[in-house]
């Protein structure tokens, strides 16, 4: 696949990813469908008013657990979509080939061919004004004004990838063509990629400004710039959950005095012997303050021991038993002696 369609189609999904409003316009619902048949989950659409705007809503991203690991999903950004047209994908236009030499007659033969593209373009035939000019091209590829010419008429017959295409061969020729800055910005406001048509056409209106420019300008800035705010504000949104989590991890790893207390009086995998129900409670209550699992094994000497009231607690009528107690709450159990099915649990339970 082409190089220049690549790049064109990455600012088109950043762009879409910035403002997913863009996919429920007309022109793009094409687009959506195949999105969707993908298995896509597409932003609801926004309500449009009177005016041809998108409508949509900006609360601000509230979390009902603000320590929570859920993604912030992003609201949409209002803009005025109406003038978006769908991008045109067609067969891209013959290109010149810069390493040919060009002759004087050639030059001359271009010059004619872009004059009878002016008279198209003079009468309303656009379509001619691009065979024309195609012709002009062709004898003279290196002409950065020829391609941003033919960009021109592309875009008045709302072909903006065309223009786009024919724009970058302009400035490569010639990094300064405001002409073919101008061209671009245009065309990517018709793509609705407003921060880059934006910043097209300002570099068009440094090196050559004129109202055309401005009148673009006056509704591509808002655009842009609410863009440029709905990022700031995720991004700060993101900072500031990235900034939360790292407090409460630090926190959780604070060691309380009581828990460190608790940690000392257990140890993995450490069997301890109970004498009464009052010491089975306090090492249970220690493991579950250290989240730990714990086992309690009755014997058969448990029923006459000690610590019979605690086998009396458990309700205790077969022995041996296992209890697997975690965060103070019986999770499982084995009732007789079950070398596998109690090492199985084990492995269950201490995860």
């Amino acid at each position: 696949m082409d190089a220049k369609k690549i790049e064109e189609l990455k600012t088109f999904v950043e762009h879409c990813k910035q403002n997913p409003s863009v996919l429920h316009t007309p022109p793009l619902a094409f687009f959506k469908n195949f999105l969707q048949s993908l298995g896509a989950q597409i932003p609801s659409s926004a309500k449009s008013g009177k005016d041809g705007k998108d409508h949509q809503d900006e609360k601000q991203f509230e979390s009902k657990n603000p320590d929570s690991n859920e993604d912030i999903v992003e609201s949409d950004v209002e803009l005025d979509n109406s003038d978006v047209v769908a991008p045109d994908n067609g067969p891209p236009q013959k290109m010149g080939d810069p390493s040919i030499e060009v002759t004087e007659e050639n030059q001359e033969a271009a010059q004619l061919s872009k004059a009878k593209a002016m008279d198209a373009i003079a009468d309303g035939k656009f379509n001619e004004a691009i065979d024309y000019l195609t012709e002009a091209i062709m004898l003279n590829p290196k002409s950065a004004i020829l391609y941003a010419n033919r960009a021109s008429v592309f875009l008045k017959l709302k072909k903006p990838n065309a223009a786009i295409r024919d724009a970058d061969a302009a400035l490569q020729i010639n990094p300064d063509s405001a002409k073919g800055y101008k061209a671009r910005g245009m065309a990517r406001s018709m793509l609705g990629l407003w921060a880059e048509a934006a910043s097209d056409l300002h570099v068009a209106s440094k090196l050559d400004f004129d109202e055309e420019i401005g009148l673009i300008l006056k509704k591509v800035e808002p655009n842009a710039n609410k863009i440029e705010e709905h990022r700031r504000k995720y991004e700060r949104l993101r900072k500031e959950k990235e900034l939360r989590k790292i407090e409460l991890e630090r926190k959780r790893r604070q060691v309380k005095p009581e828990d460190a207390e608790a940690a000392s009086v257990l140890k993995d995998g450490e069997v301890i012997g109970i004498h009464s129900g009052n010491e089975l409670k306090n090492k249970l209550n220690a493991a579950k303050k250290t989240s730990r699992l714990a086992i309690i094994y009755f014997t058969a000497t448990c029923r006459y021991c000690e610590a019979s009231d605690a086998a009396a607690e458990w309700n205790i009528s077969s022995v041996p038993s296992f209890f697997f107690i975690k965060n103070g709450k019986e999770v499982d159990k084995v009732v007789g002696a079950d070398k596998d099915s109690l090492e199985k649990k084990i492995a269950q339970h201490a995860g």
